[in-house]
């Protein structure tokens, strides 16, 4: 072969491998070199450098300039055809451009507009929302393919319109086509009707691992995680699929929703004899459930054997340590991030000003905010105004909590507001108790939460006919309090408990072990806080009423289920009440175990008689 030829094939193959690795600037040396030599580039050259501009110009800092770069690639090339109109078509709506590709399409030679042009532009105003207008072109295509059809269903699903994605389903021509069946079932599920989802999924001719994935996501999203893992069963015995990093990060996030260590577990043993555990997504969703699950040390030994660590990863193990009371560590691990040369994003900050809360770190949390705007650019977002307005409560300076409540530049968040509120309950302040509830019931009057914190700061304070009006304000909007209950994982079944329940079977026992330990409580000075049995009643059956709470019950049952030592991971769909955090720390001591208990703010470590939390909650 002539040496200028070969010269052309080696930088051809060259610029392929650049292309494929995502490195566009190698990948335009060789085409350089190219030029240099008798052997000119063709148009499919040029094509293949414009699909990795394509391929990269995702949403992100470079995309305009990679936009920019493309164009100028395209107006390079002396007789472009269909595929280099078309590329560039997606470079456009990859970067965001959607003006930009509408003018592309409109100005595009009737030679070089052909059904992928179309499908193209479909998608692309699909994915960009503008459903009417891409309705608009679908009706206009002078040829129309299954992929035609699958963008459409797609796109009416995505926007929440399963009337109009079930009439074009119903027309569409393949009723083979598992995308198309897939769209559907999605889009049932985002929409929160499950089993209209399922009958489509139960009637699909042919299902992929996409169709699988979509239904296990869809139960998580739909808050029914039971359903989620038993479709992973389900799909990893009899489906003919390979489950992938998304399979794993819905399943993963099912057993985090129901706290379901055991189950997490086994998915982590199974996922270590395939190649998808070495992906940084899959240790990820790992380090993840770990943390969330109440299992910190196996978050920290998985995070540890990471070889690949990105952002994403480092965030997750940061907010573990944050969720759990290590604040140092999260401090620690913060600083070790940054040496190593990932640089944080908004969600880290997020993170470490939640380990600053649940520290008291108030000072240090204020200087992360102010360098996270000064040194790293990262403009506040509403979840770093509402962890700004916790540490402004956990220091006590309600009065600066308030001030920046009214301060921020957008809609607080309902969280900033519950903050304040609860912190109201801790320094009983009755003025911005009744603030804060006000503005949360205003956000939302079918907020429970608020009704329920404000009748219980009433009752602390024994104003019962405030509580009978904050009673009486729910049942006139129709409100229903969401009952407490907590949960134990032994042995692989979950045991749910609600306060004063009278359904389990060793519920004799349960009580049996309880008034051991109350004995014992008491000769260690325990001494039942009444504050937390908000009912106007006689203070013997208040007393009794405290010790059948749910985090009781479900504490004791575990001391019965397990042998000595082993530790005992408790989960509350509530807040921990005082009383059950007092009486958790004396139990730690007695029995010489670690108790781990999971509310709605936070993990909580009772070990010899200490909390994680430094009694503040």
């Amino acid at each position: 072969m002539p040496r200028h030829l070969r010269l052309g094939v080696g930088a051809r193959s060259l610029a392929t491998a650049a292309i494929r690795r995502g490195d566009l600037a190698g990948a335009a040396e060789p085409e350089a070199v190219a030029s240099t030599t008798p052997q000119r580039k063709t148009t499919a050259d040029y094509n293949r450098l414009l699909a990795g501009y394509a391929r990269a110009a995702r949403p992100g800092g470079r995309r305009d300039r990679l936009l920019a770069d493309a164009r100028h690639l395209f107006d390079r090339i002396p007789r472009p055809d269909a595929v280099s109109y078309n590329t560039l078509l997606s470079c456009h709506f990859a970067a965001g451009d959607v003006r930009g590709a509408r003018d592309l399409f409109a100005a595009m030679p009737a030679t070089a507009r052909n059904v992928t042009s179309w499908n193209t532009m479909l998608s692309g105003l699909s994915r960009s929302g503008a459903v009417g207008e891409a309705r608009a072109v679908f009706l206009a295509m002078p040829a129309r393919n299954s992929i035609s059809w699958n963008a459409m269903v797609s796109c009416f699903a995505h926007a929440g319109d399963m009337c109009a994605a079930e009439e074009c389903f119903e027309d569409a021509p393949d009723k083979e086509n598992a995308v198309l069946w897939t769209a559907m079932v999605s889009g049932y599920m985002d929409s929160g009707h499950v089993e209209k989802a399922m009958q489509f999924f139960e009637a699909m001719p042919v299902r992929s691992l996409v169709s699988w994935n979509a239904v296990v996501a869809g139960y998580v999203k739909n808050s029914r995680a039971e359903d989620a893992l038993w479709v992973f069963k389900t799909m990893v015995r009899d489906a003919d699929v390979r489950p992938n990093e998304s399979t794993l990060s819905s399943v993963l996030l099912g057993c985090s929703n129901l706290s379901a260590l055991g189950f997490g577990r086994q998915v982590h043993q199974w996922c270590t004899k395939l190649p998808l555990s070495r992906r940084v997504t899959a240790g990820t969703s790992l380090v993840s459930m770990y943390c969330k699950c109440g299992d910190l040390d196996g978050a920290c030994k998985l995070f540890s054997e990471m070889r690949i660590r990105d952002v994403i990863a480092w965030n997750a193990m940061i907010s573990g340590y944050a969720h759990h009371g290590d604040g140092r560590e999260a401090i620690e691990l913060f600083e070790k991030m940054k040496s190593q040369g990932v640089e944080p994003n908004w969600i880290t900050f997020v993170a470490v000003l939640t380990a600053c809360i649940h520290t008291g770190m108030c000072d240090f949390g204020m200087q992360c905010f102010e360098r996270m705007q000064e040194v790293y650019g990262i403009e506040a977002r509403v979840d770093h105004y509402s962890c700004m307005v916790d540490l402004l409560c956990r220091a006590g300076s309600l009065e600066r909590a308030v001030s920046l409540i009214r301060s921020m530049p957008f809609q607080p968040h309902p969280s900033a507001y519950g903050t304040l509120l609860n912190a109201s309950r801790v320094y009983k302040n009755m003025e911005f108790a009744e603030f804060a509830a006000g503005k949360l019931i205003e956000q939302n009057p079918q907020n429970a939460g608020a009704y329920v914190q404000l009748a219980n700061i009433y009752a602390v304070a024994n104003q019962w006919a405030d509580v009978s009006r904050v009673r009486r304000w729910m049942k006139d909007n129709a409100v229903v309090k969401t009952p407490g209950y907590s949960w134990v994982e032994i042995n692989g079944v979950i045991h749910v408990f609600r306060s004063n329940d009278r359904l389990h079977p060793q519920l004799s026992l349960i009580h049996e072990r309880l008034c051991q330990l109350e004995e014992r409580m008491k000769a260690m000075g325990y001494v039942p806080d009444l504050d937390f049995a908000l009912h106007d009643v006689d203070e013997s059956l208040k007393v009794q009423m405290l010790m059948r709470h749910s985090e009781k019950l479900a504490i004791a049952f575990g001391l019965l289920s397990t042998a000595p030592g082993i530790t005992l991971r408790i989960f509350k769909n509530l807040r921990v009440c005082g009383d059950c955090h007092t009486a958790a720390k004396l139990i730690s001591k007695i029995e010489d175990r670690e108790i781990i208990l999971r509310d709605t703010t936070r993990f909580h470590h009772f070990r010899s008689g200490h909390c994680s939390c430094g009694d503040y909650w």
